[in-house]
């Protein structure tokens, strides 16, 4: 399963629900009659939409059978899912974010800078957070810089800048 969201936060008092949403396609993702599902308690539940509109660029969303402000609150922090399957086909170099989460990163001479955490910002603004023994590392998801991805091999090289990777490190 594929994240495409997080449930934020309740909107309103009827039950509906702001998204943090982790898709480019926020429109089709969360479309009246679409199914998403989540893990609650170890159990997978499905969720249909009845209600969507953008506000502020975020989704607001209503979701069958959440009737109220306390119903919503407790999806609060709830990651949205969908089968991977159902994702539609990017074209070449268009990466969905989690296929590169977990993914090595190396520079171009074989330096292990870390592992993938997470993938912030949108198509054509995202950057790479990576962990590795400097601490967190912030790097643009840019064709210059990462000059290999490899989404099946869990492997992205990049050819920093210079200073880029150094620019997390605590001062001495």
């Amino acid at each position: 399963m594929a994240v495409v969201g997080v449930i934020a936060r309740p909107h309103g008092i009827r039950g509906q629900v702001i998204v943090n949403p982790e898709t480019d396609f926020p429109e089709d993702r969360y479309q009246v009659g679409a199914e998403l599902f989540v893990n609650r308690g170890g159990s997978i539940e499905r969720l249909r939409v009845t209600a969507f509109r953008l506000q502020q660029g975020r989704p607001v969303i209503g979701i069958e059978g959440v009737a109220d402000m306390d119903a919503a609150r407790a999806l609060a922090g709830v990651e949205l899912r969908v089968p991977a399957e159902s994702l539609a086909e990017l074209p070449d170099g268009v990466f969905y974010h989690h296929d590169l989460v977990g993914s090595a990163v190396d520079t171009a001479d074989g330096q292990r800078v870390g592992i993938v955490s997470k993938v912030e910002g949108e198509h054509g603004n995202s950057r790479l957070v990576v962990q590795g023994a400097r601490g967190e590392v912030l790097i643009p998801l840019a064709v210059d810089i990462c000059t290999t991805i490899d989404p099946a091999a869990k492997r992205i090289v990049v050819e920093p800048p210079p200073g880029l990777l150094e620019l997390n490190e605590p001062r001495r």
